[in-house]
C-alpha cells in the first residue's frame, strides 16, 4: 500500500510487509502475511471510520486489490500448477466477488461492509499458515481448504 508521510496507516502497513517479506521464505506464509496485513489495514479504517478520508479508503481497497488480482492471475493462467480446476474456480469467483464488493464500497461507502473483505482475507489467511506450518512439518492436511489461493 503506497504511503504517505501523514498516513500512518499506509506507513505501518508498509513498513510491517517489508519485515514479512525479509523474514518469510514459505510462499503459503508470505500471502498469508500480505492478506493479513490488508485485513488490518481495513480493520483499522473501520475503527477509525469518523476519520476517514476517500484517499485512505481507495488506497486501502487498491492494495487488498492488488492482492486478489495477482492469486485471480495465478489461478487464470497456471492451469497445470498442481492445483484443481474446483481450487481454481473457487479463487477466481472469490476474487470476482471481493471486486464487486470494492466497487460497492468505494461507490457508497459503509463501514460494515468492510467486514467480509476482512473476514475473508484473515480465513484465507488462516488456511495458508496452516499450508505453511504442515510444508514445515512434512505433513499432509487430509482436507484441503477449498479456496485457498496459493501462487507458488
Amino acid at each position: 500500500m503506497p504511503g504517505k508521510p501523514d498516513n500512518p496507516y499506509a506507513n505501518a502497513a508498509g513498513m510491517y510487509g517489508d519485515t514479512a517479506q525479509k523474514h518469510t521464505t514459505n510462499q503459503s506464509e508470505l500471502e498469508a502475511r500480505v492478506l493479513l496485513k490488508s485485513a488490518k489495514a481495513l480493520q483499522d479504517i473501520q475503527s477509525d471510520w469518523e476519520n476517514l478520508t476517500s484517499e485512505i479508503l481507495e488506497d486501502a481497497l487498491k492494495y487488498n486489490r492488488q492482492i486478489w488480482m495477482l492469486f485471480y492471475d495465478t489461478a487464470l493462467e497456471n492451469p497445470e500448477n498442481n492445483r484443481p480446476s474446483d481450487l481454481r474456480s473457487n479463487i477466481l469467483n472469490l476474487a470476482n466477488f471481493i471486486f464487486k464488493r470494492e466497487v460497492e464500497i468505494l461507490t457508497k461507502p459503509e463501514k460494515q461492509k468492510l467486514d467480509v473483505l476482512i473476514s475473508i482475507n484473515r480465513e484465507i489467511a488462516a488456511g495458508l499458515m496452516e499450508q505453511a506450518k504442515q510444508a514445515t512439518t512434512g505433513k499432509e492436511n487430509s482436507t484441503p481448504t477449498a479456496g485457498r489461493p496459493t501462487t507458488a
